[in-house]
């Protein structure tokens, strides 16, 4: 299945590692790229060693993407119920170098590759994976694990 032209999103807010696999399968995603600042956890499976590895066996590349993440001021915007405080502070996070090396890597990927951005976040309203799909330039579907 071909990934050019749309780029796929997922929270695993609400999912297990056994959901989100079922998900991504379903959809024919090469390539989860997580989109965390930090990729570790509370929930089981979701931190970046134990991803990576399930991935790995489900024949799903893994990619993380740091600086795509919100910085800690975003994050807290987010837990503190203002979504759009996250927005504003992203789009500056977004606009600086290193950011913007990561989404230009991001963007050849997703036009080579079906690709998947992923964040703990269940509404891609409230998560800031829903503006660096739409940064990419393409077409963005929301999948929910479950």
């Amino acid at each position: 299945m071909s990934g050019a032209g749309e780029v796929l999103t997922i929270g695993y807010e609400r999912g297990t590692p056994a959901t989100l696999m079922a998900a991504l399968k379903a959809n024919g995603v090469q390539r989860l790229v997580d989109v965390r600042a930090l990729a570790n956890s509370r929930k089981p499976g979701f931190a970046k060693g134990a991803l990576s590895a399930a991935l790995e066996e489900a024949g799903i590349g893994y990619l993380h993407l740091r600086a795509l993440g919100t910085p800690a001021e975003g994050r807290q915007a987010v837990r503190s119920g203002h979504p759009e405080v996250m927005r504003r502070i992203f789009a500056a996070h977004l606009a600086g170098t290193e950011a913007q090396a990561a989404l230009a890597n991001l963007s050849d990927l997703a036009r080579r590759e079906r690709v998947c951005l992923l964040c703990l976040e269940d509404d891609p309203r409230h998560c800031h994976r829903t503006l660096v799909a739409e940064a990419v330039g393409l077409p963005t579907t929301h999948l929910h694990p479950g």
